[in-house]
């Protein structure tokens, strides 16, 4: 199958995370896609999302270049619709921030299933497909996902005790996360992370116990820290995720 054809049977579907839109300008730019056997994103994107990279919003994400900002743009929400009036839909396509890369002067690099959201029927995605790359406006939008709080998981290559690496999941609102420090009991101080690349964060020796964190957030309410107590337990493992009762807006 065609990687055009594959959008064709969802073109009805609905956005399963409901990304509202802001107020924002639109920025003109470029917007393509990659190829993918199922349609869906890339599980070893460059933010380190995993699987939650590649079939969050039902595959409707993008790999960025000039917005990945060395990570802080992975799970940024972009509404963008193309400019070619015959054949683009009105609202275009709201994608999730998965991965980077670089395209032909392109801001956006998008799944098939994101950019043949992009046209106003089968014919039109077709045709849009054929031009593989095309003129668009964006802008950033808040997220808002199906599953309301905010998710740590930890990462695959984590190796208890020794070694902690997570990444923070379902950041809702026009967010991003800047900082992450966790509590050191026995020196009675915050200790900061590492961005190790994307999303994902690490720390040699993280503290015994369950693990309180905090994190630093920036969106368009300001710059504020946000604090998660026992976000992770202290039985925790590589690859499980801690869903926390904290909702960013």
């Amino acid at each position: 199958m065609g990687s055009f054809h594959c959008f064709l049977a969802i073109l009805g579907l609905v956005l399963l995370p409901a990304l509202c839109t802001s107020q924002d300008t639109f920025t003109r730019s470029r917007a393509t896609y990659y190829g993918s056997p199922d349609c869906y994103g890339n599980p070893t994107g460059a933010c380190g999302y995993g699987e939650f990279g590649r079939t969050v919003n039902d595959g409707q994400v993008s790999a960025v270049a000039r917005l990945y900002r060395n990570g802080t743009g992975c799970g940024g929400c972009y509404q963008v619709r193309c400019i070619y009036p015959p054949h683009c839909s009105n609202d275009g396509v709201n994608v999730v921030v998965t991965d980077y890369g670089e395209g032909d002067r392109t801001d956006f690099i998008f799944t098939p299933k994101a950019y043949g959201k992009l046209a106003n029927s089968p014919a039109s995605t077709e045709i849009l497909f054929a031009y593989g790359v095309v003129d668009i406006e964006f802008r950033r939008i808040p997220c808002q996902y199906s599953t309301p709080n905010l998710v740590f998981k930890v990462h695959e290559h984590s190796k208890a005790p020794l070694y902690l690496a997570m990444v923070i999941q379902y950041v809702a609102g026009q967010n991003d996360i800047t900082a992450v420090e966790l509590w050191q009991e026995d020196c009675k101080e915050w200790r900061g992370m590492r961005r190790v690349f994307g999303a994902v964060w690490d720390t040699q020796s993280p503290p015994s116990g369950s693990i309180d964190m905090r994190f630093q957030v920036s969106g368009s309410a300001g710059v504020k820290w946000v604090q998660a107590p026992k976000a992770i337990p202290s039985d925790w493992k590589a690859g499980a995720a801690y869903t926390s009762d904290i909702q960013l807006t």
